[in-house]
This record gives C-alpha cells, structure tokens and sequence, in this order.
C-alpha cells in the first residue's frame, strides 16, 4: 500500500474500528497472545470482516516504530473528518450548536498533541487547530494516547495560523489565548459564546503574532512554585471551564 497510517494499541484500532472501519486496510496481532482481552478483539475484526494476519512480536515492533502497541496494529487509510473550519462551522450552524475550538501554537510532541485530542473529544470540542509548520501530525503515539479522541475531532493543520484565526474571528467566534504575562485570569472569560481558545507551546508560549491575533489573553492562576503546566493539562483547565459555563 502506497500510503496508510499505521494505527498502534487497542484503543487506537478499536477506536477507528468503531467509527471508520472501511478505511482499514487489515490488522496485524501478536500470534502468541491469546488472553480474553485478545479474543475479544479477534472477534470484533472477524465480525467487521477485516484481513487479520497473525505475526510475530517483532513484526509488530517493525510496523508500531517505537510505538507501544499491546499486540495489535493496523494499517489504515486516512480518516479526514473535516477539510477547513469554514466546513466545521458550516456544520456547527446547521446544527444550532455554539462553536468551541482549541488552537495549538507550537505543539510538537506526540504525546501532547495525544493528551489534548482525548481531552477535547471529552469535552466536546468542535476541531483542534496546529499550524503545519509548528506541530505533529496524527501518528501512531498520537493515536494511542489519544484513546480514540482523534477519531472524533477533527484535527486541523492551517498553512497560516493568524490567517485562519482572522477567519475565525469574521465567523464571530472570540479567540481568547493563554498567556503568563495576561492581567486577568480565564475565570473572567464569558465562555458561553462562540470561541476558540489558544495555547502555545511550554516555554516558549504563543508566537507574537498569534498572541497579538488574539481578541484576549488570560493567565490561569498558579498558586505553587512551578511556572507553568504542561500543555494538555492547561487545556484541560481552561475547557472545562468553558463546560463549568456552559452547563451552569
């Protein structure tokens, strides 16, 4: 096969399995691991009628690239689950639902990106934007920590952040970014409204020209002796507060 993505672990395949499974091409498992979790998921492949091949854990090790893959890997297709945000907010206004996005500015580790695609499937989050130039694609440790998330959430890689920021903005979605040196904490954010919210990346934060993009920056409160959180976590905090809002 020309080009497939190589999906690693459990979560990973059934998550695709779950919501995409024509774009598995087949499925690689470990031959000497025949535990109930195993056969369990033999069944599902048998049930999708899957090509399943049976290999040797070194083959597995060939195909995951350093990935932890629990004995199971799949070779897919990719699965695009939106082409821009004019489609996402295209959809979002057919449905009557208020848009929420995470913007990533600068985050290039896998298991970042992973963490923050699981927390915004969690709490609903409509796409999460990264520029292509400062950021990971969805590969296979993506995947696994993930945990599925990036099967439901569309993930954006823009050629021009403050371009498709702007974009956002002429679409009335309110574009608030995290920033250590802000005045007023995200407590202060009307999070009811249509918004996306922007993080950069640790230790370097957002690059000027998205920080001076943003409609508003926030700094979320630290009470302790450590600078800053890491990425995912931050993302965390500040989306949950939107949900704390939203469900008010």
């Amino acid at each position: 096969m020309a080009s497939h993505q190589v999906l690693a672990g459990f979560h990973a395949v059934v998550a695709r399995l779950r919501h995409a499974p024509a774009t598995i091409k087949e499925i690689y498992i470990e031959a000497s691991r025949r535990d109930k979790r195993m056969q369990s998921f033999i069944d599902q492949v048998q049930a999708a009628k899957i090509k399943l091949v049976s290999v040797p854990a070194e083959r597995l090790d060939g195909l995951a690239k350093g990935t932890r893959h629990q004995g199971v890997v799949a070779l897919a297709e990719d699965n695009p689950l939106a082409v821009d945000v004019d489609e996402v907010l295209d959809i979002l206004e057919d449905r009557g639902e208020t848009p929420l996005f995470l913007v990533l500015d600068g985050v290039t580790d896998p298991h970042n990106l992973g963490a923050c695609l699981r927390t915004a499937d969690a709490a609903g989050v409509h796409a999460v934007i990264a520029p292509k130039d400062r950021a990971v694609g969805l590969n296979a440790t993506v995947q696994r920590v993930a945990c599925g998330g990036a099967e439901t959430v569309p993930y954006l890689m823009v050629t021009n952040l403050a371009r498709t920021l702007r974009q956002l903005k002429d679409r009335d979605i309110w574009v608030v970014g995290t920033d250590d040196q802000a005045s007023s904490n995200l407590y202060a954010v009307d999070a009811r409204r249509p918004m996306a919210w922007v993080m950069g990346a640790e230790g370097e934060g957002m690059r000027r020209l998205t920080r001076e993009t943003c409609d508003e920056l926030v700094t979320i409160p630290m009470a302790g002796s450590v600078e800053s959180l890491n990425v995912s976590v931050a993302s965390a905090v500040c989306l949950y507060e939107t949900v704390r809002q939203r469900t008010a």
